[in-house]
């Protein structure tokens, strides 16, 4: 029964995210506080909680929820998308450490996530940590970009992406 309740309440989220629907995104979100009440140790429902509340426009209070996910050991796509809303959240609210710490280890555990790496790259431009923010940025626009211009200097780019402070010298 939970797992049917859930997957309902997930396809009414889903409903009211691609909508804008804030009645139906706070209608889910107390169906999943219900839900969470019954199952507090459910990792999947605490994910879920967070998600609505992030959908909701309430990013900080998603953060709990998302921690929660994390420490009940939430796997697989959930636990991607989890660290990439948890890390993208820390980052909107200035908690640009967590950040990189969080989307770091979305990074290592889930390399081919060329978002959570643009997010770890806004996270990192935040923490002035400019210059690997920029060399990430160049490695996804370079290996992800089909424009012939770019293309054609692909290997000067990547090379100069390792050292953007080089000149030459006189």
């Amino acid at each position: 029964m939970r797992r049917d309740q859930l997957v309902k309440l997930i396809e009414q989220r889903e409903e009211g995210r691609a909508k804008q629907d804030q009645e139906l995104l706070s209608k889910v979100r107390m169906q999943l506080l219900s839900l969470l009440a019954e199952y507090p140790e459910d990792a999947e429902i605490n994910y879920q909680t967070g998600i609505a509340h992030d959908n909701s426009g309430l990013g900080k209070d998603a953060i709990p929820y998302y921690v929660k996910a994390l420490e009940l050991g939430l796997s697989g796509a959930d636990r991607e998308r989890c660290l990439m809303g948890l890390g993208s959240t820390y980052r909107y609210w200035g908690l640009y450490d967590k950040a990189v710490e969080t989307l770091r280890t979305g990074h290592q555990e889930f390399p081919e996530n060329r978002a959570i790496q643009v997010f770890l790259a806004m996270a990192l431009y935040n923490s002035e940590r400019y210059k690997e923010s920029v060399e990430l940025l160049i490695q996804n626009l370079m290996e992800t970009t089909t424009d012939e211009k770019l293309q054609y200097f692909k290997r000067g780019i990547l090379a100069y992406k390792e050292d953007l402070d080089e000149t030459a010298e006189g």
